[in-house]
């Protein structure tokens, strides 16, 4: 999965354990970087990164600049492996603006920044080719996931479906459906009906077409 979502090491700038802060305070007031990679002096082994607001703190605390970034480093086990699982993916990355990739070896292959995994993630909703979302609450019920589907399933196909629990609490479960482009207001109403009538409430409903979700 990550290899289309990593963005190689050649296409990026990264900064070696011997660069100074000076330098790169250079490269930050000339980039809209947040924040740099760190490599060892062969350009291969991750070391750990720097970022943006650590070099103005040392410029504002008066620090030499000459001391090499090493000493301001921050993240040197925070990365993942190339072959990494979509929930390390999600779990490592959470605050911050990239994670780096690594192999076997602990050579640096690229970053897989935030923006490149929520973009990824509508994608995979398919919220540019929907036409409607259905957010349904349920109890939590074993097969409620199932049900809703083939419920769903007698009208229209489904473009895609997740299953989300942002109270931590069985009995407010969400399910959210996205419904192709081809569903028109009366396909709707009567899944919609019927849902309702086999015990799912509806919280929400979204028409895709009055949004944009993805960056042009």
């Amino acid at each position: 999965m990550l290899e289309s979502l990593v963005k190689p090491k050649d296409e990026l700038v990264t900064v070696s354990e011997d660069t100074t802060i000076a330098d790169a305070l250079k490269i930050f007031e000339t980039t809209s970087f947040r924040a740099l990679p760190i490599l060892d002096k062969t350009g291969n082994l991750f070391r750990g990164v720097v970022y943006k607001m650590h070099i103005y703190k040392a410029q504002i605390d008066h620090n030499d600049l000459n001391t090499p970034v090493t000493s301001i480093m921050r993240n040197s086990t925070k990365f993942i492996q190339e072959d990494a699982t979509f929930y390390d993916v999600i779990f490592s990355l959470q605050d911050l603006p990239f994670i780096s990739v690594i192999d076997a070896n602990h050579n640096f292959i690229g970053i897989l920044t935030h923006a490149t995994l929520l973009k990824m993630l509508a994608n995979s909703w398919q919220t540019n080719n929907g036409k409607y979302t259905l957010t349904l609450l349920t109890d939590g019920e074993r097969g409620s996931l199932v049900r809703a589907a083939k419920y769903v399933a007698r009208y229209t196909s489904i473009s895609s479906a997740v299953t989300l629990n942002p109270d931590q609490n069985d009995l407010t479960q969400r399910i959210v459906f996205t419904l192709p482009d081809q569903v028109d207001e009366d396909t709707l109403s009567k899944i919609i009906k019927l849902l309702s009538r086999k015990g799912f409430r509806l919280e929400s409903i979204e028409d895709l077409n009055e949004k944009s979700f993805l960056a042009k």
